[in-house]
């Protein structure tokens, strides 16, 4: 049996490192396109590496563009690479132009489809992620859901019969890295005390950087936080800011440059707390037991919500108040899975092809 697998940012790799791993122990023959749709060596290169993922075998270099110039882009690079291949299963992971590209591509050359974190939904449509998602799931073969919620979800839109749940495998990697770390050094810049309590910061959105009054709102914001703040800028956010004249330091605000993922999850274990807008990082704060503020209206990972380990506040109104709190008392749900979808995805690839 082939797979192929497509991936082209920073979440996608993550998740890519326990399937590929899974796959080889049970013998798949496993192609790895990499679209470059995250070119940056510090947001791709860097996690193949520490994750230990193979090279992968394509890389099409799109690069950045609009939304519609780099899904075209991808589109086109992928077409001579499925027509050569011919897998057993296009394997597509997660929301991102990557993920639908490769979904258009595989659907129009008549190759089955499977989508990984299948039936996450925000129902916020103005979110890319939001179209890419629900129209990879309609075009998707096999729909592999991390949560019952997700289940819930597919069903409801008349997709259960192509849905399995099998867990979410950014708990495989994320339980196996906070092992592998968990001894380690915590690596924070010169300007920060690494004895003092600090928050871990990203925003990336599109809702959150696009609008200069907006960033400069949440960038007054985190530099007004009781706790220095230590912000991972992503490329996006650091152009965005250029270009509307905003300074991402001052006050509590310490910026660098994003972490390798080893070195983001021991941070994020070490924090008081994380503010983020990004749902890979919502979810990875309390995987790790580390509450979550999340500037945003709404969250795909509504499991995170229970017990105040995540806090929605996309308005900034409570952020001051509770960027810092205790850990939510009691007894925390499980709803990611035990730390062996991976097995659980390529088991369920090998059950169903063909």
């Amino acid at each position: 049996m082939k797979v192929l697998s497509v991936v082209g940012a920073r979440p996608q790799f993550v998740k890519l490192a326990p399937v590929a791993a899974a796959l080889a122990d049970a013998g798949v023959e496993h192609v790895i396109v990499h679209t470059g749709q995250h070119y940056d060596a510090r947001m791709s290169d860097v996690f193949f590496d520490d994750l230990k993922i193979p090279a992968p075998d394509v890389h099409l270099g799109v690069g950045s563009g609009s939304h519609g110039v780099q899904t075209g882009a991808m589109l086109a690079g992928l077409d001579p690479v499925l027509d050569q291949h011919k897998p057993d299963w296009v394997l597509v992971y997660g929301d991102t132009n990557s993920t639908l590209a490769a979904a258009v591509c595989a659907v129009k050359m008549h190759l089955p489809i499977a989508h990984l974190e299948a039936g996450l939904r925000s129902f916020n449509r103005r979110m890319p992620e939001e179209h890419n998602r629900v129209l990879t799931d309609h075009a998707a073969d096999l729909l592999l859901a991390p949560t019952q919620v997700a289940m819930d979800h597919l069903a409801t839109e008349g997709l259960a019969d192509r849905s399995v749940l099998v867990g979410d495998v950014m708990t495989d990697v994320c339980f196996l890295v906070r092992d592998g770390v968990a001894d380690s050094p915590i690596e924070l810049p010169d300007s920060m005390d690494a004895g003092a309590p600090y928050l871990l910061a990203t925003i990336h959105r599109p809702d959150n950087t696009d609008t200069p009054a907006r960033l400069e709102a949440i960038v007054a914001a985190l530099r007004d936080l009781p706790v220095p703040v230590l912000l991972l800028a992503h490329p996006r956010l650091v152009a965005k800011a250029a270009d509307h004249g905003i300074e991402l330091t001052g006050g509590t605000l310490h910026q660098t440059a994003p972490f390798a993922y080893p070195q983001m999850v021991r941070a994020v274990m070490g924090a008081a707390g994380v503010v983020t807008d990004s749902g890979g990082l919502q979810k990875e704060a309390f995987l790790l037991d580390t509450p979550c503020t999340t500037i945003r209206p709404e969250t795909e990972w509504v499991e995170t919500l229970e017990n105040g380990w995540n806090i929605l506040d996309n308005d900034l109104s409570r952020l001051r108040d509770v960027a810092v709190r205790e850990r939510p008392a009691g007894a925390k749900p499980a709803p990611y899975g035990d730390g062996h979808a991976a097995q659980t995805v390529a088991q369920v690839l090998i059950e169903r092809a063909g």
